[in-house]
Parts: C-alpha cells; structure tokens; sequence
C-alpha cells in the first residue's frame, strides 16, 4: 500500500471499563472528531498508517512505519508537537492508565507469537 516495505507496531491499552467513557472515546476519535494537529503530528514523525481497534475496554493499535522508522526518537518528537500533551492529557481521562503517563508509558508493545508465513 505504501510502495515500500513496512515495519509494523502492536500495542494495547485499556479504557476505564465505563460505558459511557467508552463511548466518548471512541466519538472523539472519529474523523469528524480527531483533532486535526493531532493527526498532523503523527504524520509529521513518519508514521504512514495507524489503526486503532476495540473490544469492549481494550484497545488494539497498529502503526505502519517505514523500515528505518526509530520509535523512541519519533515518540520523542511527538511529545513535543503542538497541542500533543493537551490531546494526551484529555485522554487519560478515558485510559485506564496512571497520571500523567506518557503515550510511551500508556500503549504496550505486543509481542507477535504466530505468523501465516507463505
């Protein structure tokens, strides 16, 4: 899809088990919704794609990066955008996460255990 081989990311989250926080959640990630410098930002660390999935209060994210992509360094980056820790800070009130975590601190990597290789 991007011309150009990919690096993956999985990680994970939970949302406070709250259905109305759940629902509010997912609202202000819509595309109506989503700030628009929030999405820039991403963009601008050399993220390609991100997908966010749910099931009841976990949440499932996938990141497509380019293969030199640094992760720590983007996130770095990231932190530092505007309106980053402001959009950061909003959302804690839905995570089920500690106060004044870092997106780095929120999101666990996932461990791949199984791959349909061809």
């Amino acid at each position: 899809m991007h011309g150009a081989p990919t690096k993956r990311y999985c990680q994970t989250l939970d949302l406070k088990d709250d259905p109305a926080l759940i629902e509010e959640y997912t609202r202000r990630h819509s595309e109506n919704e989503s700030w628009p410098e929030i999405r820039e930002g991403i963009r601008s660390v050399g993220i390609l794609e991100m997908e966010i999935y749910i099931l009841g209060n976990r949440l499932f994210m996938i990141v497509e990066t380019p293969l030199d992509f640094d992760w720590d360094e983007a996130f770095g980056r990231l932190a530092t955008l505007p309106r980053q820790q402001e959009w950061e800070d909003f959302m804690s009130v839905f995570q089920d996460t500690e106060a004044n975590a870092t997106s780095a601190d929120k999101w666990k990597l996932m461990e791949r255990i199984f791959r349909l290789y061809d």
